[in-house]
């Protein structure tokens, strides 16, 4: 009996340790902080990819509250319902459902007017982020802290995880001589923050335009630990954009994402972007062998062919390699990607080219092109970033919501 008992006690506590933890978002957990919201005009900066738990939109779930009143949505990149690809400019728009007015944050504006902010007592941001300074939702919610501030009005966070954990950060922190709209303020290339602790960071910096400070409130996720990855979570993943489908293409994304700074395609316009990348002048064999050659964390390379829909060489024949991650707590994305870079304009230097500005801005830094060009060795500034990411790890301590 005892005998039967104990092994009833080591089954529970594996089945403990195996399934994934019941993480709650800000969302969930809004009837909590129901005080926040009552009697309150509300505006919400929402997408697709605005649920809780149940499967329920985020202006159901306020409107279940009886005593707020949702009043406006507005749309980051991609619009309301992540279906517009990158860098395609979005109307303002009444969504049909709701009868609401949706004003676009990527369109004519990327920071709400007051004009839209009339008649708001509270502008909400809920909205799945990936862990990369580039990835243009914190942008958003940045412009929107800085326009609630300067129109007096309070602003809450319902948090949500980071995809790829909180531990890690990596890549250089962001010259911001090279600040644009992707990578705004003074943080490494993967971050490590969920948005809630950036937007407690952004402000207690004091990195909003003019030093404004803001009235903010964080209603914080239950049960999330930074060393979760989003499977762990128990929560659906919902692509966040449309080159964004899986947890696997977050993964990689802030390292491949660099390829966007050159003419090779990074699989935009396939099955698989960000995880497979070429172009017609690349021999794939060559190139997948050079990349294993540096045993980069985590990652094999095989060479593959693709033809893209969509963006760098449509409906051209590609020649180039497929990503394997192979141990995703060892990655290194960011400098996997400057390697990858550096192989092929080393390898293919003759058809290589830059998109030299995008390139530098997306890197947070010219270093790392400059050092490409002159086929100088990039360990040194891979040293560099490493000690930016331990200082920043120690700026960024008192900012954190959740243990480790």
């Amino acid at each position: 009996m005892t005998s039967i008992h104990s092994f009833g006690l080591v089954v529970l506590v594996w089945l403990a340790s195996a399934c994934p933890a019941a993480v709650r978002t800000g969302l969930d957990n809004v009837e909590a902080h129901r005080a926040l919201f009552a009697n309150k005009r509300i505006g919400i900066i929402a997408n697709h990819t605005s649920y809780d738990r149940q499967g329920r939109f985020i202006v159901d779930v306020f409107q279940s509250l009886g005593d707020a009143q949702v009043v406006a949505l507005f749309s980051p990149e991609h619009g309301l319902y992540g279906v517009e690809e990158a860098g395609e400019a979005i109307d303002d728009r009444r969504d049909p459902k709701y009868g609401l007015p949706v004003h676009s944050l990527y369109g004519a504006t990327r920071k709400p007017t007051p004009q839209m902010l009339d008649g708001i007592d509270v502008l909400v941001f809920d909205v799945q982020d990936v862990g990369a300074r580039f990835y243009t939702y914190i942008s958003t919610m940045a412009l929107a802290m800085e326009a609630a501030a300067e129109g007096g009005k309070r602003f809450v966070v319902l948090d949500r995880p980071n995809p790829i954990g909180g531990m890690a950060v990596e890549g250089p922190l962001l010259d911001l001589t090279l600040s644009s709209f992707v990578g705004m303020h003074p943080i490494p290339v993967r971050h490590g923050l969920t948005t809630g602790e950036l937007a407690q960071m952004i402000d207690g910096r004091g990195w909003l335009v003019g030093g404004v400070r803001l009235s903010l409130s964080v209603v914080p996720m239950t049960g999330w630990k930074h060393a979760m990855w989003y499977d762990q979570t128990d929560l659906v993943f919902r692509g966040p954009s449309p080159n964004m489908p899986d947890l696997e293409t977050a993964a990689v994304y802030p390292g491949l994402c660099l390829l966007e700074g050159t003419n090779v395609s990074e699989g935009r316009g396939t099955a698989l972007p960000f995880r497979q990348f070429g172009a017609p002048w690349i021999d794939g064999e060559a190139l997948a062998a050079r990349l294993n050659r540096l045993n980069l964390p985590g990652l094999t390379f095989r060479p593959t062919t693709f033809t893209p829909s969509a963006s760098k060489h449509q409906d051209e024949l590609c020649h180039g390699v497929r990503i394997e991650i192979t141990g995703r707590d060892r990655l290194e994305p960011f400098w996997s990607g400057v390697c990858i870079v550096n192989e092929i304009a080393r390898m293919a230097p003759d058809d290589f080219e830059w998109r030299a500005s995008h390139f530098d801005r997306l890197c947070g830094t010219a270093a790392i092109r400059e050092a490409i060009v002159r086929r100088a060795s990039l360990s040194p500034l891979r040293d560099q970033w490493r000690a930016d990411g331990a200082s920043f790890q120690r700026v960024r301590r008192p900012y954190l919501l959740y243990a480790n």
